[in-house]
């Protein structure tokens, strides 16, 4: 075969027309020289704080608005509100009827959605350039005047109670993934299910679910980004035209997160009647997310658990067949983190065994931290999976307003790989000894319920 030779000159043209491409295709995503992601922070008159980042790539644009209220804001006796208001954001408003919302976006070509968890209530959508006001104009509508009343409030009570059974009661490990939580912490913000208990949500009155909304779904208590193509000037003013006289309200009150020192190890086992094999969960408590150990703890744990050339698959999956799958990772949140492995063990095979293994790899981090080719890979992985993320004006908007709304900070979207790449290996031995021990541990083990003696199924 022959060689293809480039001359000197033809290849700096090249390299030149290469740059040149790139600085376009930079400037099209919205991203200055450095590759940053360009925005604007904009603070309504009464408290909405709007983030607007222009993207012309695509004639497209994502509105995302977090309400800084999730299950952590929630009281004893008064479980499952966030989430509930998940679903009753979809119930209509002053201008837009039952189910219209998502009506409305489906019909121009855009998808919408709401998720809640601990730390935060998120709504989004997606839409063409061309139907900038419309998205505006139904996130304003149900912030300023949404439909409350009893049937409202019973149809998705209803709905919620349904999603409970199906995900949690009903679901193969559902209870476990529960129980993680309520052993592993102390205080009750994040020590509840974001879904809520049934006693709980069938307590809820009217009037409970009216001051919910009147304090936490308050402009001066959420956060509006925009992304995609449009004019910010354009896209400004009609936030302000739909948004500006929603009235402010007074400052909900603050969560308190107590947490304090874990003297011993916590242990709990669960009989699940859906839970097809023996799982075991190790979770350890850990730092706030957005810290300089939650960002150490997020590397150790994709050395330990993250792919098949991580550590701990190599040696229980590989090597000792002990078992089927394992996996993990650090559970980032806003006052308190868990880092979580969760194990499958291989029939016949022990759980002690498959215990002691753990804890014997994790015991080698301490005393030989990993290596720098180890740290390189999980780097390399994390920036692609964040690169990939990254592509879409949607987790754009959402990456900017939960990174105001947890951290006053939607700048984090541009700096939080250098805080990966800050990440060595002595921080790594230091986390690891500092929240791998024995007295900071909690075990979940989940065990087959076995059926009644003698027993039919219902159609025999």
């Amino acid at each position: 075969m022959l060689k293809r030779i480039i001359p000197a000159i033809a290849c700096l043209a090249l390299l030149a027309g290469m740059a040149s491409a790139q600085a376009r295709a930079t400037a099209k995503l919205g991203l200055a020289p450095d590759r940053t992601i360009k925005f604007q922070d904009i603070k309504l008159k009464n408290g909405l704080r709007v983030i607007l980042s222009e993207d012309h790539s695509a004639p497209v644009y994502s509105i995302a608005v977090t309400y800084n209220v999730g299950s952590r804001n929630e009281v004893k006796g008064r479980t499952g509100f966030a989430h509930l208001f998940e679903h009753i954001m979809f119930e209509g408003s002053a201008n837009v009827g039952r189910n219209e919302h998502s009506t409305l976006i489906k019909e121009m070509g855009g998808s919408d959605n709401g998720t809640t968890d601990s730390d935060r209530t998120l709504y989004f959508e997606t839409l063409p350039a061309n139907q900038l006001e419309l998205g505006i104009f139904l996130e304003a509508d149900r912030m300023r005047s949404l439909n409350l009343n009893q049937q409202t409030l019973d149809n998705q009570r209803n709905a919620v109670q349904e999603e409970r059974r199906f995900r949690v009661d009903n679901q193969p490990y559902g209870t476990t993934f529960e129980a993680i939580d309520d052993t592993v912490f102390d205080s009750f913000p994040y020590k509840h299910s974001t879904i809520g208990s049934m006693a709980d949500l069938n307590a809820a009155t009217l009037d409970d679910v009216k001051e919910f909304f009147r304090i936490y779904y308050a402009p001066d208590n959420a956060c509006v980004s925009i992304v995609g193509d449009f004019d910010s000037k354009v896209a400004i003013e009609k936030v302000k035209k739909y948004f500006e006289s929603i009235p402010s309200q007074t400052p909900p009150p603050p969560v308190v997160v107590n947490e304090g020192k874990q003297t011993a190890e916590r242990r709990r086992q669960i009989d699940d009647a859906f839970a097809p094999l023996p799982r075991l969960t190790i979770a350890y408590k850990t730092a706030p997310d957005n810290t300089a150990d939650s960002y150490a703890l997020e590397v150790l744990m994709a050395v330990l658990s993250n792919g098949q050339s991580s550590r701990l698959y190599q040696k229980l999956v590989k090597d000792q067949q002990l078992v089927a799958q394992i996996n993990g990772g650090e559970q980032g949140q806003r006052g308190v983190g868990a880092a979580l492995l969760i194990a499958t063990p291989r029939p016949g095979k022990s759980l002690d065994d498959i215990e002691k293994s753990i804890y014997e790899e994790l015991d080698k981090v301490k005393k030989d931290p990993p290596t720098d080719a180890e740290i390189a890979k999980v780097r390399t992985q994390l920036r692609y999976r964040r690169a990939v993320q990254m592509q879409t004006s949607l987790t754009r908007a959402i990456d900017l307003t939960e990174n105001a709304t947890f951290f006053n900070d939607p700048n984090l979207i541009n700096t939080v790989e250098q805080k990966v790449a800050a990440v060595t290996r002595q921080d790594l031995q230091r986390v690891a000894n500092q929240y791998f021990d024995a007295n900071n541990r909690s075990v979940i083990v989940t065990m087959p319920k076995r059926k009644p003696a003698g027993g039919a199924s219902a159609g025999q």
